[in-house]
């Protein structure tokens, strides 16, 4: 038995642990101390490798970009307890119903909203199907297409900024690039932060909106009896007054977190900061955050950064021991071997990936993942904005993938009993290939990842 044999046996023993549903963060660091405890007996494993995991934790519990996570999670679960998605799909319903596809339409457009505003895969997903679904079926829409509609819009909040998948994959890409630069024996490495990482998602995020509302658009148009229309009143003068008293709040404040990032003027927790208080200041004005709803938000907040936190310090663990059993070695030496160069290395990587989104939420592979492949990828070349933006793009269409995509999950959960999981499958297919189109244009073009960076900060 040797060290890589070790290194391969950890993965394949944490992958069947968490298919147990056994908790992540106990399932990482439960099985590295296993294996460190199995090396140490079998003299593969220097047991000194365990005495870094106080300075990893050490510069997890300092590092000030991590502090953006709890705030943003937190504003986002004040704008969901303010009913703002609810209210905009209201008025946007009424002023595009009487198109055809109009209601899908709002619908894609509400979701890109929420995704700015709040950053949080589940809770779009289940709130725009409890609020959408049952209108969308009762206006004669398809149900695999009002499904499929309600899945891909809600997993928007992985790649529009500000997302938590971006926070998390800015700061890990931004240590793998230095630590690729040091490899090459680069002493005064150069940094990439989470904001470079949002204004690389801006655009590519905002042409896969696009893309979908072209489809819904073409759709309605071939398959008008899947998107009926419905007439409307004359009421556009008040309902004008209502979009615009639904819409430039929310639109405001993202542009004063994205803009404030964006425009160097304040770093994304600095900005997370003010979208917390921002969303506070918007629940109070439209009367919708009490006590009982702010300790609601408060719960809410603490248990998901704390389930993030948790990984976080279960995945330096398994780190560890993995390089201990020179685990990093064994996938540099499997990543450049493989054929295509750095091409062939990138796209194998996509392809597990997009496999373990499956059945690991995007933390998991974040923390575990990414690390470990990061620095080798990045030492062929590419441009690290680029990689983090294709890595949450390809997140982002294994939440749609079935079986096991998260978003179909979600979905199933709050559907009413007339629709069913086939229903659900069937709806994102063609939501799926518009992703994967997304993610060979961003292949094929990476300065539509690069382009605005560049603009903004050189």
């Amino acid at each position: 038995m040797t060290e890589y044999t070790l290194a391969g046996g950890m993965f394949a023993a944490v992958f069947l642990v968490l298919l147990s549903g056994y908790p992540v963060a106990f399932a990482l660091g439960g099985t590295a101390l296993l294996f460190a405890a199995l090396g140490t007996w079998l003299e593969l494993f220097d047991a000194a490798f365990l005495l870094a995991l106080p300075n990893r934790l050490f510069g997890i519990m300092t590092n000030e970009t991590l502090m953006a996570v709890p705030l943003f999670v937190f504003m986002g679960a004040v704008l969901e307890r303010a009913k703002i998605a609810e209210d905009l799909l209201d008025t946007l319903t009424e002023l595009l119903g009487s198109w055809r596809g109009g209601l899908g339409l709002a619908v894609t457009v509400v979701g890109a909203l929420m995704a700015a505003s709040t950053g949080i895969v589940g809770a779009t997903v289940v709130t725009m199907g409890l609020l959408s679904l049952p209108t969308m079926l009762k206006r004669g829409y398809h149900p695999a297409l009002a499904c499929g509609t309600i899945c891909a819009s809600g997993t928007l909040g992985q790649i529009i900024p500000p997302s938590i998948v971006l926070v998390l994959l800015g700061d890990v890409i931004g240590s793998a690039y230095s630590q690729a630069q040091l490899d090459q024996g680069v002493f005064a490495p150069k940094a990439v932060s989470v904001g470079d990482l949002f204004a690389g998602a801006l655009l590519p995020g905002l042409v896969l909106v696009g893309l979908y509302l072209v489809f819904l658009l073409l759709l309605a148009w071939f398959k008008p009896e899947w998107m009926p229309a419905r007439p409307v009143g004359a009421r556009h003068g008040r309902l004008l007054g209502r979009v615009v008293k639904g819409l430039v709040p929310p639109l405001l404040l993202i542009v004063m977190v994205l803009g404030s990032i964006l425009g160097g003027l304040a770093t994304p927790t600095e900005a997370a900061a003010v979208g917390a208080v921002g969303a506070l200041g918007l629940a109070a004005l439209r009367r919708q955050l009490d006590l009982a709803r702010l300790r609601e938000v408060m719960q809410s907040t603490t248990r998901m950064s704390s389930m993030v936190f948790l990984i976080l310090i279960g995945a330096a663990l398994f780190s560890l021991v993995f390089r201990g059993f020179y685990g990093d070695e064994m996938v540099v030496e499997w990543l450049t071997k493989l054929p295509g160069g750095a091409l062939g290395a990138t796209a194998t990587v996509m392809a597990v990936m997009f496999a373990l989104g499956f059945v690991l939420d995007f933390i998991e592979i974040t923390f575990v993942v990414v690390p470990i492949v990061g620095p080798v990828l990045l030492g062929l070349g590419l441009d690290p904005i680029w990689l983090g933006v294709m890595m949450a793009m390809n997140l982002q269409t294994s939440f749609l993938t079935p079986p096991f995509g998260f978003a179909l999950f979600y979905l199933r959960g709050v559907a009413p009993p007339q629709v069913s999981t086939w229903h659900i499958y069937l709806g994102v297919i063609p939501f799926i290939a518009i992703q994967l189109l997304m993610l060979g244009i961003l292949a094929l073009w990476p300065a539509l990842a690069t382009w605005l960076p560049e603009q903004i900060y050189e």
